[in-house]
């Protein structure tokens, strides 16, 4: 099979001209990534992802991620906690599964390099478009998958000046203590980055 690569831009990418805001997105697996290049490594447990180096820079590189079906090989790929959070996550899929599992629409857009058109499954456009920040599907299911996305969808909209969708925004305030499992340096991180968006007074 022959791999194909697109870059799913976020809207940050699309809103402030970040050049290095996004992530670039194939079918080929890991493995398979790291033998196309020779200045390649793997890295993450929780996420599996290719580090492809050139000179300086470090271009990382995701496989497309599909659904979880429960079946036996997906528990040997993928782990969730009692709390519903994902510690672990490496089932691969199509592009449009993938597009499904990132968290936000306006982070879903894909820029296909073989014939230069943007992809949207998940009616990102419209959003970015409207100013809106919205989940990919259940909202509470996401945040308990990944609760720092509570933390993602206030700096977005603050840094990208948008507002938060009534069905994103209603479950942050019930479950912003899943806050808690989060690793310090990760929520640090993110917190950080929160700190760093929007405007100055």
């Amino acid at each position: 099979m022959k791999p194909t690569w697109s870059a799913a831009a976020s809207a940050i990418s699309c809103s402030v001209k970040s050049r290095r805001d996004f992530d670039v997105t194939t079918n080929a697996t890991p493995d398979q990534v790291r033998k196309l290049f020779r200045n390649c490594r793997l890295v993450g447990r929780r996420f599996r992802l290719a580090h492809v180096m050139f000179g300086p820079e470090i271009i990382e590189v995701a496989t497309f991620r599909g659904h979880h079906e429960g079946s036996e090989s997906d528990r040997t790929t993928s782990q969730r906690g009692q709390n519903g959070m994902l510690l672990r996550d490496n089932i691969f899929g199509s592009i449009e599964e993938d597009a499904q599992r990132r968290d936000f629409t306006i982070n879903s857009l894909y820029y296909s390099v073989a014939d230069f058109t943007v992809r949207d499954y998940v009616g990102g456009m419209q959003d970015l478009q409207e100013g809106v920040i919205r989940l990919i599907g259940n909202p509470e299911t996401r945040y308990r998958e990944d609760p720092v996305r509570m933390l993602r969808a206030v700096r977005f909209a603050a840094k990208l000046n948008m507002r938060i969708s009534p069905e994103t925004a209603e479950p942050i305030p019930r479950l912003a203590t899943l806050l808690n499992d989060i690793p310090p340096a990760r929520l640090f991180e993110e917190s950080l980055k929160l700190l760093q968006a929007g405007e100055r007074l």
